[in-house]
């Protein structure tokens, strides 16, 4: 039997308490936070599946479903979190569940929920009492595997087991879901698809089904599904994550992009860095497309929520396939509408607020993903991985190099007349305006460190200035060369691998500066949501009563 975290004796004292004995204003503070979040229904036009593909929404939410659970124990503990629904105060509870445990992802990680201190930097992928000389002694090779735990031994040494060994009871339950799946899928490369991400479940081994997802190109439902992201290790940046996307396609915004992909070869020689770290590029399988999500679970869930993905993660099939682009168009809307356009209507000047649109929002998103697939997969010096290289600093900087490499490429594409949709100044001036938007996550985690850095760096370089109003005013051409400078020096860190001064550089640069810290509050006061949360599920489909 496993023995009970520290952190649910803490939850039972809480419940035994009660939290009716809470503060009025404690109440009130945690239903504001809770209010930060705005709820958006997921949803979209149905028609455009078959029946058949009807029939799979429902045997795919459970497994996404199972996904989630999966997800609760790798970051916070199952008993952790049955022992929520035994919270009184709903919004405390409510809180909780949206952010996946007791920690406020957008606050700095700070523990909200009394008896909880700091979040354990490896979760629970490792003992919270292993130290790093256990670590460093433990002779198996696996120990860093992207699918494995750590964990003690009856002696209490510590042992390496794999994913599907240590929640082998709720994997079975997927495996026999995915069967009804094969058996209903229709198209080709779906069926395919769910052939190899069945076995690679079950065993651990992902290439193969990462390789049947890149060849998946007419289906119009997708199912994007296993453990994906390491954000959550913070010990050693190598565990991840279960989650979950079902998603549907936009076949029309999709064919409007299917001409870039052509052109990534290109635009990687266009990177303004030196070209030893611009090699030419290998994959040829990549794609761009555009999907309504209609379904999270798991790691995707938490928090701020992704709006959009670039996939496989496997170095090896970069260099051979590249990658899938996946834009999260209504989450995508769902977020300008509610939060960046309030937002620049708040911050951004008068002569500048129409260059704030949805059309610039949207290629910037589009081309970080891109911009994900580019550069060097491995250092100059000594041939390493990039992840290899730069550890738990790795997903910081290619975050970082995603977001100022992206606003480069949209704007490279609209100075060669292939974006037409918007301007360069609308580009910056969005780009700009969606930093305000997305540091408010805060700067405790990758995609956080990564704005703030980005941030920073461009007021240093004199991107922008604030007028006698307080408002922020881009100035296009100096944000044009502080975007190259940015990039060039990110993708040269990442090509030398030099994780001393990707560590040092972050500690300094990727902080909230006080000047910052008061346009943030003014957004709080003015009650601007920080992200959103959402109302999904087969009633929200119209598939259910």
């Amino acid at each position: 039997m496993k023995k009970l975290s520290i952190f649910v004796m803490a939850i039972s004292m809480l419940a035994a308490v009660g939290c009716k004995n809470n503060k009025s204003e404690e109440k009130s503070e945690l239903q504001q936070k809770v209010d930060e979040y705005a709820e958006f229904t997921l949803t979209t036009d149905l028609s455009v599946l078959s029946d058949k593909e009807k029939q799979l929404l429902p045997i795919f939410i459970q497994i996404a479903d199972i996904m989630d659970e999966l997800y609760w124990e790798q970051y916070f503990g199952a008993e952790n979190r049955a022992s929520l629904d035994t919270i009184s105060d709903p919004h405390m509870r409510q809180f909780a569940l949206i952010q996946y445990g007791a920690w406020d992802r957008l606050g700095e990680e700070k523990p909200f929920i009394p008896g909880y201190g700091e979040r354990p930097a490896g979760c629970n992928f490792y003992p919270v009492d292993m130290t790093a000389e256990e670590y460093d002694a433990l002779a198996d090779p696996e120990k860093s595997s992207q699918y494995t735990v750590i964990r003690r031994d009856e002696n209490g040494a510590l042992k390496v087991v794999p994913y599907h060994v240590e929640y082998a009871d709720r994997l079975a339950k997927v495996d026999s879901l995915f069967g009804l799946a094969i058996d209903l899928a229709e198209d080709p490369g779906m069926k395919n698809y769910l052939i190899e991400r069945r076995k690679a479940i079950m065993t651990d081994d992902y290439y193969a089904s990462d390789v049947a997802w890149m060849n998946m190109k007419e289906s119009k439902l997708d199912f994007v599904v296993g453990p994906i992201e390491n954000y959550d290790d913070g010990l050693y940046g190598n565990k991840t994550s279960y989650e979950s996307f079902i998603l549907v396609k936009d076949v029309k915004w999709s064919n409007d992009l299917a001409k870039f992909v052509g052109m990534l070869p290109m635009l990687q020689q266009e990177l303004p860095c030196d070209p030893k770290y611009k090699p030419a590029m290998e994959g040829s399988a990549s794609d761009l497309n555009v999907y309504d999500v209609i379904y999270y679970a798991g790691d995707c869930n938490a928090g701020s929520k992704t709006i959009a993905i670039n996939l496989p993660n496997d170095e090896r099939i970069h260099k051979t396939m590249g990658a899938r682009r996946l834009q999260l168009k209504n989450a995508m809307q769902a977020k300008f509408e509610t939060i960046l356009m309030p937002i620049a209507n708040l911050l951004v000047c008068d002569d500048q607020l129409d260059n704030v649109n949805f059309n610039a929002f949207f290629s910037n998103v589009c081309f970080h993903e891109v911009a994900h697939g580019l550069g060097i997969k491995n250092t100059v010096t000594d041939g390493k991985s990039m992840r290899e290289a730069l550890g738990k600093e790795y997903s910081k900087w290619e975050e970082a190099k995603a977001d100022i490499c992206g606003l480069f490429l949209t704007t490279k594409l609209i100075e060669m007349g292939e974006i037409t949709n918007c301007t360069k100044e609308d580009a910056f001036v969005t780009f700009i305006a969606g930093i305000l938007r997305s540091v408010r996550f805060g700067a405790t985690e990758a995609h956080g460190i990564a704005n703030m850095m980005c941030f920073n760096y461009l007021q240093d370089q004199g991107a922008f200035t604030r007028n006698e109003q307080g408002k922020y005013v881009i100035n296009v051409e100096k944000a044009e060369e502080a975007m190259k400078s940015w990039a060039a020096l990110i993708l040269q860190v990442e090509g030398e691998g030099d994780i001393e001064f990707a560590g040092t550089y972050a500690a300094k640069n990727g902080t909230i500066r006080p000047d910052l810290q008061k346009d943030l509050d003014m957004i709080a006061t003015a009650g601007i949501p920080r992200d959103i949360r959402y109302n999904q599920g087969l009633k929200a489909l119209g598939l259910a009563k």
